[in-house]
């Protein structure tokens, strides 16, 4: 083989190769998360999606390649003044995704920088018509303000703004001190308002209490009272009640003597015996009147002119021997005595009988 052929094989191996080589390096492999934007001569072209795209030789190309995520900026503090003219650092932190990523390719020069410029004015726009209080206390206020602004200001882009957070608020240190000093006072003061409502709190329960405890002991002396009144009553109407048997009983045993008495027909020295009993029982008790029968006198009489008249008969027959007085006649005598004896001793027991209920009623 003569040198000239080898040489015609090498160059077209060479050739051979370096087409391979350029072919294989045409070749694009789009992840799930990323698009390629294809520019041909300079223009647009498409939009690679996920898989194996072929770029022609020398004149495709890809413009920029784009990620799908959602991304997330932590922007450096900005300088920006409230209302009441504090000035204050604040930073924050935007999240987005790309939408469209041809737009993304040509709306903007620099996205990032142009999301960040469009944050700080923004929030310093926002700022500027709340004071300091407001401020520390509307976070989610400014967020929204934020987040609604960005997107619709980014939609030209491509560019989806999903959420805005403000990550710190920095006021001077005069600030700072000044509100450490109102939230220690403020926290004093709550701390002193605490304590007088549980001052005030447990007063009012301990007069509570009291109040209770009084009633409750009064309620109880009331019905201590009653109860006592009642046991008094209930002894009282017990011994009342006894003293009504027992008299009621005293009647009726006396009752029954009478009848048994009158049943037994006693004779007229048992009836003067009785008499005298009644009248030596009314005589040492208590009743304040004693009753006298009307005939007692005329007895008397018969008794001494009795008497008289045996000590006489003594001395006549001691003298000299007189006419000696019928015996039916000293038996009349007797008889008439006895039966004025007996009749004025019923009456006697009559009247006693009778005093004697006067004193003692039935109850």
């Amino acid at each position: 083989m003569n040198p000239g052929a080898v040489v015609g094989i090498v160059v077209a191996v060479l050739i051979f190769a370096i087409i391979v080589l350029i072919l294989v390096t045409r070749i694009r492999v789009v992840r799930q998360t990323d698009k390629y934007v294809v520019e041909r001569l300079g223009k647009y072209l498409t939009t690679w999606s996920t898989g194996i795209h072929f770029l022609a030789p020398f004149v495709d190309k890809v413009a920029k390649k784009v990620s799908m995520k959602e991304q997330i900026y932590d922007f450096p503090p900005q300088p920006v003044i409230t209302k009441d003219n504090v000035t204050m650092q604040i930073d924050t932190i935007v999240f987005f995704n790309i939408t469209d990523p041809k737009l993304y390719t040509y709306g903007v020069e620099d996205p990032i920088v142009g999301i960040e410029s469009l944050t700080a004015t923004t929030l310093r726009n926002i700022i500027g018509d709340l004071d300091l209080d407001a401020t520390l206390t509307s976070r989610d206020i400014i967020n929204a303000k934020m987040r609604n602004i960005l997107d619709e200001a980014t939609d030209p882009w491509g560019i989806k703004v999903t959420r805005v957070e403000v990550k710190n608020i920095l006021p001077p240190r005069d600030i700072q001190a000044a509100m450490e000093k109102q939230m220690r006072a403020e926290r004093e003061k709550r701390e002193k308002i605490l304590i007088a409502e549980g001052e005030k709190t447990s007063a009012i329960t301990i007069a509570e209490g009291n109040k209770e405890s009084a009633i409750l002991n009064a309620e109880a002396e009331k019905q201590s009272l009653i109860k006592k009144a009642e046991a008094q009553a209930e002894s009282i109407l017990k011994v009342k009640k006894a003293e009504a048997e027992g008299e009621l009983m005293v009647r009726q045993a006396e009752a029954e003597s009478i009848r048994l008495l009158n049943e037994a027909n006693p004779s007229q020295g048992v009836l003067a015996i009785r008499s005298f009993e009644a009248m030596a029982k009314v005589a040492d008790g208590n009743a304040t009147k004693l009753i006298v029968p009307s005939n007692l006198q005329d007895f008397a009489s018969y008794a001494a002119s009795f008497t008289e008249t045996v000590e006489a008969m003594k001395k006549d027959g001691a003298r000299k021997p007189a006419k000696a007085t019928p015996v039916q006649d000293v038996k009349k005598d007797m008889q008439s005595i006895e039966e004025r004896s007996k009749k004025g001793f019923e009456e006697s027991e009559k009247d006693v009988h009778s005093e004697m209920a006067e004193d003692h009623p039935h109850k």
